[in-house]
C-alpha cells in the first residue's frame, strides 16, 4: 500500500455504496473507494492510497452532501465495525439492500424471476435480542464494546442503539465488578487474562440470559457477582459461564457451567415457545423474524406435506409450520441446538417433528438411504451457503416439489439458486427482509419449484 503524492485533486460524485459503507466514485486514476461517503455526495478527492487490488481515498473534502445523508446518531460510527448505514436515511438503506439482492441474483445467478420489494423494519433501533461484547481495557478501566472496523481492537461504545439499553447497563456493571475485584480481561495477543466476552440474550418480553466467556474454569467471586447482577437486574433469569481456553477468535467454547438459573431462556415466536441456549441459533430481530417465517410458510405451502428443515437451529422455521405439515424432520450440526429443538417440540405439544444432529449433506444422504422423501425442503444455511454435495442429494435423491431457501448472503444465495436451476428447479420469486437495520446485512427468502411439479400443476400450465 502506498500514497500517490502525484494525484491531482478531483471533484467527483459518489455513485454507489458498498455494504461496509464505502462510497464508490470514478477518478482519472480509476475507481476509488471512499470511506465515510454516501451515494449523491460530491467530494473533492485530495489524495489516494494504492492497495494491491483497489484504490481508496486517503484525504477528501465533502463539497456538497447527498440528499440522503443524515447526521450519524452514534458517537463511534465509522470507528465501530457494527453499523454501516447510520449516515443515510432508512429509506435509502432499504433501497440499497433491495438493489444488492437484485444485482446478486441477476448478475451471479442469471435469474430473471420476480424479486419482491424488501420488507423493512417498523423500528430500526433497539431490535437486537443478542449481544456478543468483547471485553477490553483502556485508561479508564475495563469495558465491553465492539470490534473496530476490520480489526480485533475493541471500541468503547457506551449505549449501542441497536440493542436494548439494559444490555449496556449489565455489561458496565460486570466490568465495574472486574475492576473492583482485579479480574483481568483476556488479551488475544498474549492469550492471557480471564474474561473474554460478555454474551447477553433477551426474550421479546424482556427476560434476560447472561453468559460470561472466560479463559479458565472459574470466575472469581462467582456468588457475589450473581447476587450483584440479579439484585440490580431482576429480569435476569440465567447466568452461565462459558469456558473457552483456546487461542482462537471463536467466541464460545464447548463447555458451559450454570451459576444461576436453568441455563436457558424461553421466548415466544410465531405463537410458539422456544428454548434458547447461548450457542443456539436464533434470529436476533424477533419481529422481523416473524414476518420472514410467515413468508417462508407461504412459499412452503405446508398443508399436509412432509418437510425437511435443513440447518434448523432450535427448530424455529420448521416448528412454525408443524400445525399444517404432515411431518417435520429437522437437521442441525450443533448438538445442543438439536436438543433444544426436540425440547421445543415437546414444549409446544408438537408430535410430528423429529430432529437429527449432523452435517447437512451427510444427513441428507442418510435420509435418502432410508428411502425418505420430502414434499418441501427448507434451507437456512450459514453465509457460505450450501455445498455441492447437499444440492446434488436434494435434487437427485430427495426430490422435493419445493425448496424454500432463507439466506443471509445474496451472493451465495444467487450461486446456489443457479445450481438448483441446473438440476431441474425453477426460481419462482424472492422477498428480501431487513432483519439487521443500519448494518450491511440483508436476509432473503426464495422459492424454487421442481420443473416436474410445475408441469404437473394445472395453474402453472395456465400461466404458460
Amino acid at each position: 500500500m502506498n500514497i500517490n503524492h502525484n494525484f491531482t485533486p478531483q471533484i467527483v460524485t459518489v455513485r454507489d455504496f458498498t455494504v461496509d459503507a464505502q462510497g464508490i466514485a470514478a477518478t482519472d486514476s480509476g475507481t476509488v473507494f471512499i470511506t465515510g461517503c454516501v451515494p449523491g455526495d460530491t467530494v473533492k478527492v485530495i489524495s489516494v492510497k494504492k492497495h494491491k487490488n483497489y484504490i481508496s481515498a486517503e484525504k477528501f473534502d465533502i463539497v456538497s452532501p447527498s440528499p440522503d445523508r443524515i447526521k450519524p446518531d452514534c458517537p463511534v460510527f465509522g470507528e465501530c465495525g457494527g453499523c454501516s448505514f447510520r449516515s443515510i436515511t432508512y429509506a435509502s438503506e432499504l433501497n440499497f439492500k433491495q438493489k444488492t439482492v437484485e444485482n446478486a441474483l441477476r448478475r451471479i445467478g442469471k435469474i430473471t424471476a420476480e424479486i419482491r420489494p424488501i420488507v423493512g423494519a417498523e423500528n430500526p433501533l433497539r431490535y437486537r435480542n443478542k449481544a456478543q461484547l468483547p471485553v477490553s481495557r483502556d485508561k479508564k478501566g475495563s469495558f465491553a464494546g465492539f470490534y473496530s472496523r476490520g480489526s480485533h481492537s475493541a471500541v468503547c461504545c457506551g449505549d449501542c442503539l441497536l440493542q436494548p439499553e439494559i444490555f449496556s447497563h449489565i455489561a458496565k456493571l460486570i466490568c465495574m465488578f472486574m475492576d473492583e475485584k482485579s479480574i483481568p480481561c483476556y488479551s488475544e495477543k498474549t492469550s492471557s487474562g480471564l474474561v473474554r466476552h460478555i454474551f447477553i440474550r433477551c426474550t421479546s418480553d424482556g427476560r434476560i440470559m447472561v453468559c460470561i466467556v472466560i479463559n479458565g474454569d472459574k470466575m472469581p467471586f462467582e456468588e457475589e457477582l450473581v447476587k450483584l447482577l440479579t439484585g440490580k437486574f431482576p429480569s435476569i433469569e440465567s447466568i452461565i459461564l462459558n469456558i473457552n481456553k483456546k487461542s482462537t477468535n471463536v467466541i464460545l467454547g464447548d463447555k458451559m457451567r450454570n451459576i444461576y438459573g436453568r441455563g436457558f431462556i424461553e421466548d415466544t415466536l410465531c405463537s410458539l415457545k422456544f428454548r434458547i441456549s447461548p450457542n443456539s441459533f436464533y434470529q436476533v430481530n424477533h419481529d422481523q423474524a416473524e414476518r420472514l417465517y410467515k413468508k417462508a410458510a407461504e412459499y412452503a405451502n405446508p398443508e399436509g406435506k412432509n418437510l425437511i428443515d435443513m440447518y434448523c437451529g432450535v427448530g424455529t422455521v420448521g416448528l412454525s409450520m408443524a400445525d399444517k405439515a404432515k411431518s417435520i424432520i429437522g437437521v442441525e450440526i450443533v448438538e445442543k441446538a438439536v436438543k433444544d429443538a426436540a425440547e421445543n417440540a415437546k414444549l409446544n405439544g408438537i408430535n410430528n417433528a423429529r430432529f437429527i444432529c449432523g452435517d447437512a449433506s451427510l444427513a441428507a444422504e442418510k435420509l435418502s438411504g432410508e428411502g425418505i422423501k420430502a414434499d418441501v425442503v427448507i434451507l437456512d444455511p450459514p453465509r457460505k451457503g450450501c455445498d455441492g454435495a447437499l444440492i446434488s442429494v436434494l435434487c437427485k435423491r430427495i426430490k422435493p416439489e419445493r425448496i424454500v431457501y432463507i439466506s443471509c448472503n445474496p451472493a451465495t444465495l444467487a450461486r446456489d439458486c443457479a445450481e438448483f436451476e441446473k438440476n431441474g428447479y425453477m426460481f419462482k420469486e424472492a422477498t428480501p427482509f431487513d432483519l439487521f437495520p443500519r448494518t450491511g446485512h440483508v436476509e432473503t427468502v426464495a422459492l424454487l419449484e421442481s420443473e416436474k411439479a410445475a408441469c404437473d400443476n394445472p395453474a402453472e400450465k395456465r400461466k404458460e
